[in-house]
């Protein structure tokens, strides 16, 4: 084990949807590549016995997943746990003990923002939190306040690259990929620029609902719950400037570059939608006026940018599952033009399937019909021994390597965005589930020649 790898993974939240949907499965397959050897402790409130949370996390693997018999009694070994409430000292006394002879304990918070400052106190004040990293989940706060007064709380007991702030969307290779395209095709680079590309489309659409979940959506809603965070990644990764290095400082300065270049989301560039029926969802306020969907219009305001739109969209009960994104470039001007032909278009999918298409003109069939528009396409479905995405971004975190993970001016400066729109009493449209968003508004945000719906 090198220096910087941390040398326990602490918990928070250990008996929570969270770990038993994601975390538990993560840490068998780590355990499975043989890339967990450190105690795994669990926190929670719970008065459980060791071996009670032993079989939660069974249970956990039956479900999703399956056990891995190896790779299961390995990370058996590996867990222990500690019950108490997260306000009082004594937790954090059995903690410390737990620990033992750890030094560089990596802490996971995965409990809701309002008890970080309880347990972050608690840690520092116990010696749980020398020599160690903190990782919490999104959302980084609700808006521009909020987000700079957790990252407050944060830096009081760890240094900034102490902080790792998880969105598990960068832990998805498709995403990664995003930057390994940009970055090794050289052919791209000539036509990457405001010259050739009209515009750009981000799209992360959903055919199902909250799922039960109405409670949290009330909280947060598309804009939070998806466009600030996963959206906005795939966006600097799509229009960051080269790096200097594959470092993750040089990567992460350029993608806040970007952000920085954005200026605030005004009320006209953004459509709210919610879908037919949210509001008889389990703990949905009856005139609740959280959006299911929003489409809205940004602007880079680089030399490489400079008039380009970028147009995001998120929506739940749309008619298919995917996320995509189209980038169109300017229509041909060249001895063509009298034939009124499709602009070229590159097409990138990032889920459920991986894939490359590439919209191009050419030669018809006939002399009635003397162009027409067709797509090369290069696809691939997701490997069989691929990380899951908490798989990654936990092994990152406790190898210390921060590519995947917000920094905190990053994560300010995406709130800065949508911050004016979050305040503001915008309408919500509703629309019909299984169709692109509300009628008729959609149409205010969406692209020239529109947005690509895939049937």
């Amino acid at each position: 084990m090198s220096q910087s790898e941390s040398d326990a993974l602490v918990f928070f939240g250990a008996t929570g949807d969270l770990a038993f949907k994601k975390i538990f499965p993560a840490l068998q397959a780590m355990a499975k590549r043989g890339h967990l050897d450190v105690p795994v402790i669990g926190v929670a409130r719970p008065e459980w016995t060791v071996d009670q949370f032993r079989a939660r996390a069974r249970a956990s693997l039956e479900m999703h997943g399956g056990i891995d018999p190896v790779a299961w009694e390995k990370l058996c070994g590996l867990l222990r746990y500690v019950s108490g409430d997260y306000s009082d000292p004594a937790t954090f006394q059995a903690l410390r003990k737990a620990l033992g002879a750890a030094q560089r304990p990596a802490h996971y918070l995965a409990i809701p923002p309002q008890m970080f400052a309880s347990v972050v106190a608690q840690l520092e004040r116990s010696g749980c939190a020398k020599g160690a990293r903190v990782l919490v989940e999104k959302p980084f706060g609700r808006d521009l306040a909020s987000a700079r007064e957790l990252n407050r709380i944060l830096l009081e007991s760890f240094d900034e690259s102490a902080i790792f702030r998880i969105d598990h969307y960068l832990g998805k290779r498709p995403v990664n990929n995003l930057h390994f395209f940009r970055f090794a095709n050289e052919f791209l680079e000539p036509i990457w620029n405001h010259r050739y590309i009209e515009s750009v489309q981000i799209t992360l659409a959903e055919d199902f609902g909250v799922q039960g979940r109405g409670g949290f959506y009330e909280e947060t809603g598309a804009i939070r719950d998806v466009i600030q965070n996963h959206l906005f990644q795939v966006l600097t990764n799509l229009a960051m400037e080269p790096t200097v290095s594959t470092g993750s400082k040089s990567i992460r300065d350029e993608k806040v570059a970007v952000l920085k270049a954005i200026p605030p989301l005004e009320t006209k560039d953004l459509v709210r939608g919610q879908f037919k029926c949210y509001r008889g969802e389990k703990d949905v306020a009856p005139d609740s006026r959280v959006e299911t969907y929003a489409a809205m219009r940004l602007e880079i305001d680089t030399e490489r940018w400079q008039g380009v739109p970028f147009y995001l969209r998120a929506g739940k009960c749309l008619p298919i599952t995917f996320t995509e994104v189209v980038v169109r470039l300017r229509r041909p001007g060249n001895l063509y033009r009298d034939l009124n032909l499709k602009p070229n278009a590159l097409r990138l999918r990032i889920s459920p399937e991986i894939l490359f298409a590439l919209g191009m003109n050419v030669l018809g069939p006939d002399e009635q019909k003397p162009g027409q528009s067709v797509e090369m396409v290069a696809c691939r479905q997701h490997g069989a021994d691929e990380k899951a995405a908490y798989e990654r971004v936990l092994g990152d975190a406790m190898e210390g390597d921060a590519t995947l993970f917000a920094r905190q001016d990053y994560a300010e400066e995406a709130w800065r965005i949508v911050d004016p729109v979050l305040k503001a009493d915008t309408p919500v449209h509703e629309y019909e589930a299984k169709t692109w968003g509300p009628k008729g508004f959609e149409a205010i945000v969406s692209p020239a020649g529109g947005w690509h719906n895939p049937s």
